[in-house]
C-alpha cells in the first residue's frame, strides 16, 4: 500500500487553523468584528453582486472552536488515509471540488450566510466510498466495512444536518462533488509484478483524472452560472 505522507492535508488543517486564529484575533481587536468571515462568508447576496470568491474562501472559515476542531478532526482521518490513495494533486483536486460544489448548492438553496470545511469533508466520505467501491475486488470484506461506516457517517450527519442553523445543502452539494471527481478520476488499482516482487499499478491515466476535474468544474459551475444570471 502506498506509504505517501499526507502533506497537503497536514498544510490545508494547518492554514485552516492559522485563519481560524485570525478570526479570534479580528474579534479581540475590532469589538467582537470578525473581519475574515466578515470577507469570506458564502453569503448569496454578496455573490450576487460579484464576490465570487466565496464559492470557496468559506472552506477555511469556522464558526466556533467545536465546529473546526470536528471539521479538522475529519479532515486528518479521512485525509491521511485518501491522499495516500489518491495522491497529492487528485487529494487538493479533491478537497476544493468538494468545497466548491457544496458552496454551489449552498448558494442556490440557502439563504443567510456559511462556513466551514465541512462542503469539503462530505466531499471526501464521498470519495472513501467509491475509492472502496472501484477497488472492492482488491480489499475484499475491508472494503464492504469501509463502504458501510462511510454511508452510515454520512446518514448520521445528514439527519443531524435537518438542525436549525446546519447548512445541510451544502453538505449535499460536497458529497456529490466529490462522489463525481473520485468515480472519474479516483485510483482503480491493480495488483502487477511477478512474486515476490507484486506492486500496485493505477489504471487511472493522467488524461482520466484532468477530465474528471474538467467535468466536475464544468457542472457546478454551470450550477453557479445559473444561479448568478437567475439571481
Amino acid at each position: 500500500m502506498p506509504s505517501l505522507v499526507p502533506m497537503a492535508t497536514y498544510a490545508i488543517l494547518g492554514f485552516t487553523v492559522l485563519i481560524y486564529l485570525l478570526q479570534m484575533a479580528s474579534k479581540a481587536m475590532l469589538n467582537g468584528d470578525d473581519l475574515p468571515l466578515m470577507l469570506g462568508a458564502r453569503v448569496t447576496e454578496l455573490i450576487l453582486e460579484g464576490q465570487w470568491w466565496r464559492f470557496i474562501t468559506p472552506v477555511f472559515l469556522h464558526g466556533s472552536v467545536t465546529h473546526i476542531f470536528f471539521n479538522m478532526y475529519a479532515l486528518l482521518s479521512l485525509g491521511s488515509l485518501l491522499e495516500r490513495h489518491f495522491g497529492h494533486g487528485r487529494f487538493v483536486l479533491l478537497y476544493f471540488l468538494g468545497a466548491f460544489a457544496g458552496n454551489v448548492f449552498s448558494f442556490l438553496l440557502t439563504d443567510g450566510y456559511s462556513v466551514g470545511a465541512s462542503t469539503a469533508i462530505f466531499g471526501l466520505v464521498a470519495a472513501e466510498v467509491i475509492f472502496f467501491y472501484q477497488n472492492r475486488k482488491l480489499f475484499g470484506s475491508q472494503a464492504k466495512q469501509a463502504i458501510g461506516n462511510a454511508v452510515f457517517i454520512i446518514g448520521v450527519n445528514l439527519f443531524i444536518g435537518l438542525a436549525p442553523g446546519i447548512d445541510n445543502w451544502g453538505h449535499v452539494g460536497g458529497l456529490l462533488g466529490g462522489a463525481m471527481f473520485a468515480w472519474f478520476a479516483g485510483p482503480r488499482w491493480q495488483v502487477a509484478g511477478l512474486f515476490p516482487n507484486f506492486h500496485l499499478q493505477d489504471l487511472r491515466e493522467s488524461r482520466e483524472v484532468l477530465s474528471g476535474a474538467g467535468a466536475a468544474l464544468l457542472i457546478f459551475g454551470a450550477l453557479a452560472v445559473w444561479g448568478l444570471l437567475s439571481g
